[in-house]
């Protein structure tokens, strides 16, 4: 396993001006269950596939810092809007959550004929990163977490991790502020069905042994998804740790860095993948 604290920021790799006046496109889809989901695809090339984390959306997490623009400089980027987020619909049954959202990716990928791509997901996202890699290992050229990890099955390392129920988990959890109604697409009940859907066993399930793509987890120094990463890093064969100090659960990801370290592994892992 390779770590790297990076300390000295480098160059934000941005789109070329004509990609950005582009702007995405937006569409939806239709998933198995009858749920539609909103997308939206900027660039061309490689496919790389982002999920944003719990009550966010693409459009704020991933075109709103630049994210997206800098893939999509040499890939296809696809963004999607989880079920109950965005402009998807916001089923209210938390039976409708939890591997569906792992479905609604690799349904999304075979609505745009994508038979593999790079994934990113950030908190949330990475949990269902988790379950598409549990359920769909052949559909992954490389997975990329984000403030996020998988959970300990071990209960002596479980042990060496202090409980702080006041640092962010990458599972959903309850929105500390009750003025979320200004998000655009905001549903509390269709929010509260996501936080209620039972994730950890999930979480647990997956046998990362038998992962053998390669794999990156960026996160912030102050970020509790940290202990996450302890899983990640005995289990795997091919992992990578990118630190952000003095970046927390909710800022990492607005980091310039955050966005070389994740072009820059896609671009590294990017030989012999196919669309």
């Amino acid at each position: 396993m390779r770590i790297a604290t990076i300390v000295v920021a480098g160059v934000l790799l941005v789109a070329a001006a004509s990609t950005s006046a582009q702007g995405p496109t937006h569409a939806f889809m239709t998933a198995s269950d009858g749920v539609r989901i909103h997308y939206a695809e900027l660039g061309s090339g490689t496919p790389v596939i982002l999920i944003h984390g719990y009550t966010a959306n693409a459009e704020g997490k991933w075109f709103k810092p630049g994210i997206a623009q800098a893939l999509a400089k040499r890939h296809r980027v696809v963004a999607i809007d989880a079920r109950g987020h965005g402009q998807s619909e916001k089923p209210h049954d938390p039976m409708k959550y939890g591997p569906q959202m792992a479905d609604d990716v690799i349904e999304l990928m075979d609505h745009l004929d994508i038979e593999r791509a790079h994934i990113h997901g950030y908190s949330m996202g990475g949990s269902i990163l988790t379950q598409v890699l549990a359920r769909h290992p052949d559909r992954v050229i490389t997975a990329i977490y984000g403030g996020s990890g998988v959970r300990e099955v071990d209960p002596a390392w479980q042990a060496r991790v202090p409980d702080d129920p006041e640092t962010p988990d990458d599972l959903p959890r309850a929105p500390r502020s009750e003025n979320w109604s200004g998000y655009p697409g905001f549903d509390r009940t269709a929010l509260d069905a996501v936080r209620n859907y039972p994730w950890e066993p999930d979480q647990r399930a997956i046998d990362l042994t038998t992962v053998d793509i390669p794999v990156l987890a960026i996160v912030g120094g102050y970020d509790r998804p940290n202990d996450r990463t302890h899983r990640l890093s005995r289990e795997l064969s091919d992992f990578e740790l990118v630190v952000l100090p003095g970046e927390t659960h909710g800022s990492a990801h607005f980091n310039p860095r955050y966005t070389e370290a994740l072009v820059e592994f896609v671009r590294t892992h990017d030989t012999g993948a196919t669309e």
